[in-house]
């Protein structure tokens, strides 16, 4: 079981009259990566600049392996970071942006040689320790910001947005050496991003903020898979999870209607994979094509429903559907998940509730 590298105890921050984050407490695992990831505004980065210490909490205590370093100087944490923008010196070369701490902090030269070594081989960026920042692809600058992380020998790595700047297929590659690199070294890297990609593809632990409070925490499968609120349901996921409003639903579709109280603010939220169109039926809930998107593998299906509302349907490539054409939405029971419209929670009932 890990043990925990970085501990926050109700802490907040405000800016003014706007608060960022809420009283919040989080245990951030040794050795693990953590990904906070949340939509832009909803206080993930000012969370990281707290941990590094670039920004002080108005309220609470930050603990780095047991320690109270809330008022801890940034040096003096134990930590690196590796940001957005890469943050290399243009007149630096390789070899020296990446042992620019190492030669600060008047680490011998030959210390020096043997952990640059090092960090080139982890990188890939034999060969290239000459070159100037500016010779180098996107990809190659974010692992010079990488190595020169690996050098200073600290035990937790922040990374905010480090790969927003770079292309999809780069990203991807990119996000797998980041991840094989945390697992080889043993690091605790706390990860930043909006890009849900890459919190459930790379993180062992993913928090979810939401207007600067923890909304859901916990692995990718727990997440995705027992959303707790609309929130999350809509924010993880692609497509995210579709919302049914209950009175669009036919009665003779909820026989344990009433294990629900005040039935008529109940949201349904299934995953567009497991949304069916059927015949059209007074059994059904009614849906109108709209739009049919090939997407290779499978295809996704936009219909309307009689609120106007538009749904996202996954369906296999190679199914031919018409706009204009009316069928019936069908799932499984199994597969549903029931909220509170007015507070977006999710109801625990019973996977009898509804029959479709």
């Amino acid at each position: 079981m890990s043990s925990t590298a970085i501990e926050l105890q109700g802490i907040s921050k405000s800016w003014g009259e706007q608060t960022v984050l809420k009283p919040m407490d989080l245990s951030i695992a040794e050795g693990k990566l953590t990904a906070l990831l949340g939509p832009s505004g909803c206080g993930k980065s000012t969370l990281l600049r707290i941990i590094a210490g670039l920004e002080v909490p108005d309220h609470g205590r930050l603990l780095i392996h047991g320690q109270d370093a809330t008022e801890q100087e940034p040096a003096q944490r134990g930590l690196s970071m590796v940001f957005q923008s890469y943050a290399l010196f243009p007149h630096l070369s390789v070899a020296d942006n990446i042992l620019f701490g190492l030669k600060v902090r008047r680490a011998s030269a030959q210390e020096q040689q043997q952990r640059l070594a090092e960090a080139l081989a982890l990188t890939n960026l034999q060969g290239l320790e000459a070159r100037k920042p500016g010779q180098l692809s996107g990809g190659q600058r974010q692992r010079v910001a990488l190595a020169r992380s690996i050098v200073s020998g600290h035990r937790i790595c922040l990374m905010d947005e480090p790969l927003s700047n770079l292309d999809a297929k780069l990203r991807h590659t990119v996000r797998h050496e980041i991840r094989a690199l945390q697992q080889r070294l043993g690091l605790t890297v706390v990860y930043v991003t909006h890009d849900q990609t890459e919190a459930l593809g790379m993180a062992d632990h993913v928090v979810l903020l939401n207007a600067g409070r923890i909304e859901q925490q916990g692995t990718a499968q727990e997440l995705y898979g027992e959303p707790n609120s609309v929130f999350t349901a809509g924010f993880i996921g692609s497509p995210p999870m579709m919302m049914i409003h209950s009175d669009l639903v036919p009665l003779s579709l909820w026989p344990s209607r009433q294990c629900f109280e005040r039935p008529h603010e109940i949201l349904i939220g299934i995953r567009p994979e497991n949304l069916r169109l059927q015949e059209a039926g007074a059994k059904r809930v009614s849906a109108t094509v709209v739009h049919h998107e090939y997407q290779g593998a499978d295809a996704y299906v936009y219909v309307r429903l009689k609120n106007k509302q538009t749904l996202i349907v996954r369906a296999p490539h190679h199914v031919c559907i018409q706009a204009g054409a009316t069928y019936g939405l069908a799932w499984d029971p199994a597969h549903a998940f029931y909220f509170n419209q007015d507070s977006g929670v999710r109801l625990q009932a019973p996977a009898s509730a509804v029959v479709v």
